[in-house]
C-alpha cells in the first residue's frame, strides 16, 4: 500500500513567512498585511521555507498561498525608493535567487492565487509550477509605472510562460489581467471562486502524493532545465535523467506492477 503521511501539522514560523506540513502537502503561507509586500525580510523567509520545504522527505508537493485575501501585491517600494544603484546592484541578484529559491523546489508546486498578484507577487507565482487563480484576482507586472522592470525573475519566466509578445504587452504598458485573460494566455492553470482557491491547489497536487518521488523530481529538472538549452542539449539532459532512474526502487516496483496488474506502492526511493 501507498504510504500513510501524518495527518499533524508541523509548523515552522518565520515573522511573515511560515512552512505548514499536513498529509504530505507543506503550504509556504505569507502573512505580512495588509497586502504580503515582499520586504528583504519577506524574500529572505521565503528562502528558508523553500529550503525547508525541499529538505523535508515527509513533503510531496507544496502550495505557495497568501491567505483568502490576497496573495502578494508586489516588493516593498517604500524599501526601495531610498535605495541607490549601488544599493540595488548589491541586493539585486538576492532577491532573484530568493524567488529562484521556490523555482528549484524539486517537487509539485502550486500557486494559489487570491487577490493580487502584482510585481513580486506575479514574479513568485511564476516561480511555481502551476497557478490556480481566483475568480476575482488581478495579476501584472506594473513596474513600469515606477520607471523600472520585473527584477525577480519576470521578464524570463513570464515570456518562456506565455511568450514573449504577450509578456512584453504585460511588462512594458504595466496593465493588470483578470483571471479569465490570466487563462486564456496560460498565466492561469484554474480558475476557482476566492473561498476555494486553496482547496483547488490541494486536489491539484494530492494526485502525486504517492507518486514516484525521484521520477516527478527528474521529470521537473528535465522541463525547466531543457527551456535552458538548445534541443540538442536538452534531448541529452533529458536521456540522462531518464537512465538515472533505472536505479531506484521506484522504477523497479513500477514496472513490476505493471507487469503484474497492481497499484504500485512507491517508496521514494
Amino acid at each position: 500500500m501507498a504510504r500513510d503521511f501524518d495527518e499533524e501539522v508541523r509548523l515552522s514560523v518565520g515573522e511573515f513567512v511560515r512552512l505548514e506540513t499536513r498529509d504530505g502537502i507543506g503550504t509556504i503561507r505569507l502573512e505580512r498585511p495588509p497586502m504580503n509586500a515582499l520586504n528583504t525580510q519577506v524574500q529572505e523567509e521565503l528562502r528558508a521555507a523553500a529550503t525547508a520545504a525541499t529538505a523535508d522527505a515527509g513533503i510531496r508537493a507544496v502550495i505557495v498561498y497568501g491567505g483568502e485575501k490576497v496573495f502578494a501585491a508586489g516588493a516593498d517600494i517604500k524599501e526601495m525608493a531610498g535605495m541607490s544603484y549601488v544599493d540595488m546592484a548589491e541586493r539585486a541578484a538576492d532577491l532573484s535567487s530568493a524567488l529562484g529559491a521556490i523555482a528549484r523546489i524539486p517537487k509539485p508546486v502550486v500557486a494559489a492565487i487570491t487577490g493580487y498578484a502584482l510585481g513580486g507577487g506575479c514574479e513568485l507565482a511564476l516561480a511555481c509550477d502551476w497557478r490556480v487563480v481566483a475568480e476575482d484576482a488581478k495579476l501584472g507586472q506594473p513596474e513600469i509605472k515606477l520607471g523600472i522592470i520585473p527584477g525577480a525573475g519576470g521578464t524570463q519566466r513570464l515570456a518562456r510562460l506565455v511568450g514573449p509578445a504577450r509578456a512584453k504587452d504585460l511588462i512594458m504598458s504595466g496593465r493588470m489581467v483578470d483571471a479569465q485573460e490570466a487563462l486564456r494566455i496560460g498565466l492561469a492553470d484554474r480558475i476557482a471562486p476566492a473561498v476555494e482557491v486553496y482547496d483547488t491547489a490541494v486536489a491539484m497536487v494530492r494526485p502525486y502524493l504517492d507518486g514516484p518521488v525521484q521520477a516527478l523530481r527528474a521529470a521537473k529538472l528535465a522541463v525547466d532545465g531543457g527551456l535552458d538549452m538548445d534541443l540538442s542539449s536538452g534531448l541529452a539532459w533529458e536521456s540522462q535523467l531518464f537512465a538515472a532512474l533505472f536505479a531506484t526502487d521506484d522504477r523497479r516496483e513500477g514496472m513490476a506492477a505493471f507487469v503484474a496488474k497492481r497499484k504500485p506502492d512507491f517508496t521514494g526511493r
